[in-house]
């Protein structure tokens, strides 16, 4: 057996564990990074990276499919899976040839390898014990299934469902969240026949109703079928088919079931209790500032409750190097994470839902606004329909922000520091967004809350 020492130990190489190595290093100190696969976590290998260079092949289909309405002659052969695959995989591959090049500039250690935490603190990787002034627990999540629900053969993971090798020609999605519709919106561009199945009353369940609804009469536009409110019973599987039967007796099948139920905390098996970390339906529970309880062991990323966000995660690991090293970081709430579904149309939002706002002010303290991207002109050159959706207390600042439409996404950054940074819509309405861009429904949305709406009633 051989001890290693170094100031920090961080255990895993996702998005929270390498920004907290990076950041460590930045700041003078050496680290060791413990990472079983390969470094970048499941967001550049088996999720955010892929699954995005998947959705953007799927928007050229769409785009390739419908240009003669914009006078371009073109058509749609088909899919090649093995060219989808090869471009998904060459993205990845540039990202982490980059990101392993960080790294070593840095001079971090990287150990290849299953690290356990034990006390000191350390964490060991077989013979070898890594001490570390502080370790960093960051050891990210797996996909869930439910009880009774094996995944195998015709029932997928999200994991799975990118090694595919063929377009299915339909495909059941157990699970109306983000995950869930980033899938079934790629399968239909693609030419597959969709049904997604959600338990509860709406898709895309913990953003704002507008949006939901939004979502789903895009998603009917498209063809994509689903079911809400019904909970899943059971799943029978063929050769060459899935069965899937709802708690009414209703039953879909088709190709394959891709399970996209969430996903759980990987921090079974560690040592994380045998060391004294608490421990609570897998989560590791800390305090605001991500300490865990035993001196010296924080935890950021998935295994921390709240959002399961890549971002948040990695904000959370330069949030903890910076601690440690007595920067006294910002703490940044949940409320203040942007979130982004990347679907056609993209899903995006900051801060409170009209119903959390009215929640916490009551209904008669807060205003909220609607303005609908028909008004926009960059929207109506992109072919996409969609709303902005302003939230504000009554005479007070902006509480939430609330997207829909193609390309959204790339909006969310000014919400975010509308709603962080508690501004009124009388504090943004003098500011100027590029004509013609989607910003402006932004600006539009925040005039119109200043009492001075443009090119609204």
């Amino acid at each position: 057996m051989t001890d290693h020492s170094f100031d920090l130990v961080v255990l895993g190489g996702g998005s929270g564990g390498y920004a907290a190595a990076l950041r460590a290093a930045e700041l003078g100190k050496s680290v060791a990074l413990v990472e079983k696969d390969k470094v970048g976590g499941t967001c550049l290998h088996r999720g955010c990276i892929p699954t995005k260079a998947l959705l953007h092949a799927a928007e050229v289909a769409d785009l390739t499919r419908d240009a003669s309405a914009i006078g371009i002659r073109a058509t749609l052969d088909g899919i090649d899976p093995a060219g989808v695959r090869a471009y998904r995989e060459g993205i990845v591959a540039k990202k982490y040839k980059g990101l392993e090049g960080l790294v070593k500039a840095r001079g971090i250690t990287v150990v290849a390898g299953e690290g356990r935490l034990e006390a000191g603190p350390a964490v060991r990787v077989g013979d070898d014990l890594y001490r570390g002034a502080d370790v960093v627990l960051a050891t990210g999540s797996y996909s869930r299934t439910l009880p009774g629900l094996e995944i195998g053969g015709r029932i997928l993971t999200s994991e799975h469902a990118l090694e595919l090798d063929e377009i299915p020609r339909s495909v059941v999605i157990l699970g109306g969240g983000v995950i869930g519709v980033e899938f079934a919106s790629v399968w239909r561009s693609f030419g597959a026949d969709v049904t997604i199945v959600e338990a509860l009353d709406h898709l895309v369940p913990n953003e704002d109703v507008a949006l939901s609804k939004g979502l789903e009469r895009a998603f009917r536009r498209r063809g994509i079928q689903y079911s809400l409110g019904v909970r899943f019973q059971s799943a029978t599987q063929t050769a060459d088919a899935v069965t899937v039967t709802l708690e009414d007796g209703k039953a879909f099948t088709a190709d394959h079931l891709l399970v996209a139920v969430g996903r759980g905390p990987a921090t079974a098996g560690l040592g994380y209790e045998e060391a004294g970390v608490t421990i609570d339906r897998g989560f590791v529970i800390t305090d605001e500032r991500l300490r865990t309880g035993v001196d010296h062991v924080w935890a950021v990323g998935d295994i921390v409750p709240g959002l399961q966000l890549a971002h948040r995660g990695f904000q959370q690991g330069i949030f903890v190097a910076e601690e440690i090293a007595g920067l006294s970081p910002v703490v940044i709430p949940d409320a203040q994470i942007p979130k982004v579904t990347y679907s056609h149309p993209e899903v995006a939002s900051v801060g409170l839902t009209e119903a959390q706002a009215a929640s916490a002010h009551g209904a008669d303290g807060i205003v909220a606004y609607e303005y609908n991207l028909a008004g926009n002109g960059k929207s109506e050159i992109l072919g996409t329909s969609g709303i902005v959706k302003v939230v504000r207390a009554k005479d007070g600042p902006v509480l939430g922000v609330h997207l829909i439409g193609d390309r959204v996404g790339e909006l969310i950054s000014e919400g975010q520091l509308v709603v962080g940074w508690e501004a009124h819509p009388e504090d943004i309405a003098p500011f100027i967004h590029a004509h013609p861009t989607q910003s402006e429904a932004l600006g539009e949305a925040f005039l119109a809350l200043a009492g001075k709406p443009l090119h609204a009633l």
